[in-house]
């Protein structure tokens, strides 16, 4: 976030003003923000090329929508390995957690090796975000998986896949020298590729 052009307060009354302000602020109030904080983030998940106009918007980052995605992504897929044999709920649950906050981990890592000036919050905040498309393909394929043969299955994950990677790896490029982008955005080709198929052999 740029604080250069924001004024500071005159005196410490102010911030006393603004905490409060906060802190009278009702339950319901402080949950609409964030909801209508998470749409507006989303757009630039459904629509990458608003990237192009405000993707300073991205790199204020929030865990809520990532935490939100994550664990959709998680319980849907758990769901769908409830009539399986080598699987478990809970299990599933727990290895699609860890995947993306290490997958996150790792990508943010690879990022500053490379050169680029980004934060785990900021990298976490984006693949969280960008994991929404394979939510959909998830739910799809959790209730009309089993009506549907493997082939046509292929069709949304790939779509999905893509549609996720694409609104990701322009922003990631962003970060790192031109002549590293191709090693920035490999890793997070693979982190959403193997969300993609897992979420379709689980």
């Amino acid at each position: 976030m740029d604080y250069t052009n924001q004024r500071p307060p005159q005196n410490y009354s102010q911030m006393d003003d603004q905490k409060t302000q906060d802190l009278e602020e009702s339950v319901s109030e402080t949950i609409m923000r964030d909801l209508k904080m998470i749409a507006y983030k989303l757009k630039y998940v459904l629509i990458p090329k608003e990237q192009e106009d405000n993707g300073k918007e991205l790199r204020n980052w929030d865990l809520w929508g990532p935490l939100i995605f994550c664990l959709v992504l998680a319980m849907t897929l758990s769901f769908k390995a409830e009539s399986t044999t080598t699987s478990t709920k809970s299990d599933v649950f727990a290895i699609i957690f860890v995947l993306i906050w290490v997958g996150a981990f790792i990508v943010t890592l690879n990022a500053q090796l490379l050169g680029g000036k980004v934060s785990f919050f900021q990298s976490v905040c984006l693949l969280g975000y960008c994991v929404f498309p394979i939510n959909i393909e998830a739910i799809i394929i959790a209730f009309f998986g089993s009506y549907l043969p493997f082939l046509v299955k292929l069709i949304p994950v790939f779509l999905c896949f893509a549609w996720s990677a694409y609104s990701s790896v322009g922003f990631m490029a962003s970060l790192v020298p031109p002549h590293k982008k191709k090693l920035a955005v490999y890793p997070v080709f693979l982190f959403y590729l193997f969300l993609s198929w897992f979420s379709l052999i689980v």
